[in-house]
């Protein structure tokens, strides 16, 4: 049975949270958005609130906090309300350290955790997707071969958060491409790492704030210690069910935003003496974009509660995804209708949740619960 009644800690976390997007990460959007820039003292204000130090267990200095996919997906919720740009930067992190909390050697965990722990913004990030039309997870085309006692990566990654100021990337490639997602291992190529390049930042539609690059690997050898959860490896089914339930909850996050701007300005607005809110086509938008939110929220909490059980999630995750990717799209473009003409210019933040919320379409595995 599913309960869908937060306990109070989980309440507790999406009022602060909630209240930091607001008052701290809304302000700030918009500027980030026109300047490429995101703000560092927010980034800071940001850690602060444990949002990956939290999950690190306590003998490595974190809170030892038991981690919930569930909860995890009300933080990316709130935060994309915020911002979606800010949000997945100041997640970024976790792409790195997650996946070792949960699979890495005990070796690992403690060569690496104690740094996100501190009380200073640790970048880090993983590179997922690929360059290429035929792109799939199950598929990846970057390859890891053994070569003595390590192995050598090479291929091509894109749209990696964080690139170039990470300390470490954590890279999923392929080890045994028949096996599809049962063949695919992560490892830790760390920052300056002979063979790897890193492009110019990407430049997108949306996410303008977000620091993308292209990666490339060409026979960038690690050591067999590199290889995440040493020779048993990774989960990459249940870590992309993780990443996908993460873009879920910051589509609906983005989707909130618009439908409360737009449901703002329509009381405000008026025609003919009339808020425009009263008019019955202006109503009925409003109403099927309360009715997208819902249903998303609804499918990306069944995911995080079948990841917090155990299962794999990778149905569910895959279909709140996807349900997310075309609601997010379809509600944003009805906040720029509800404003008309307003709605197309940077007056107004609708455009901006416009091409943010293009990109869930496209986007994968940059960010995590």
């Amino acid at each position: 049975m599913i309960d869908f009644e937060l306990s109070e800690e989980q309440q507790m976390i999406r009022d602060s949270v909630g209240a930091f997007a607001r008052d701290e990460i809304r302000p700030a959007a918009r500027p980030a958005d026109e300047s490429g820039a995101i703000p560092a003292p927010l980034v800071a204000k940001a850690w602060q609130f444990g949002f990956v130090s939290g999950a690190i267990p306590e003998k490595f200095g974190g809170g030892g906090d038991a981690r919930s996919a569930v909860t995890g997906a009300i933080i990316a919720e709130e935060l994309g309300f915020g911002d979606l740009s800010i949000a997945i930067h100041v997640l970024a992190p976790r792409l790195f350290a997650f996946p070792i909390v949960e699979m890495g050697t005990d070796d690992q965990r403690a060569k690496y955790l104690k740094r996100f722990a501190g009380a200073d913004f640790a970048a880090a990030t993983a590179a997922v997707m690929e360059p290429r039309f035929d792109y799939d997870l199950s598929a990846l085309q970057v390859s890891a071969k053994r070569d003595g006692g390590g192995f050598v990566l090479n291929g091509g990654k894109c749209y990696v958060p964080l690139a170039a100021e990470s300390e470490w990337m954590l890279v999923y490639a392929a080890t045994d491409a028949a096996k599809g997602f049962a063949g695919v291992d992560g490892f830790i190529v760390p920052r300056g790492a002979a063979g790897v390049t890193i492009s110019e930042r990407e430049k997108n539609m949306g996410l303008k704030a977000l620091a993308t690059y292209e990666v490339t690997l060409k026979d960038c050898r690690v050591g067999a210690d590199a290889r995440v959860g040493g020779d048993k490896g990774i989960d990459f089914s249940r870590l992309m069910s993780q990443s996908r339930v993460a873009l879920g909850a910051l589509g609906v996050g983005v989707m909130n935003a618009a439908f409360e701007y737009a449901r703002d300005y329509a009381k405000e607005r008026k025609a003919f003496g009339v808020p425009i809110a009263t008019k019955q086509a202006i109503a009925f938008i409003l109403a099927d974009m309360a009715i997208e939110i819902d249903a998303a929220r609804l499918l990306v909490w069944e995911a995080a509660f079948k990841l917090d059980k155990g299962g794999d999630g990778l149905k569910e995750s895959y279909l709140a995804k996807n349900y997310v990717a075309q609601s997010a799209l379809k509600v944003t473009d009805n906040g720029v209708q509800v404003l008309g003409g307003h709605g197309y210019i940077r007056e107004h933040p609708v455009e901006m949740w416009l091409r943010n919320a293009r990109g869930f379409s496209a986007i994968d595995g940059i960010a995590t619960v």
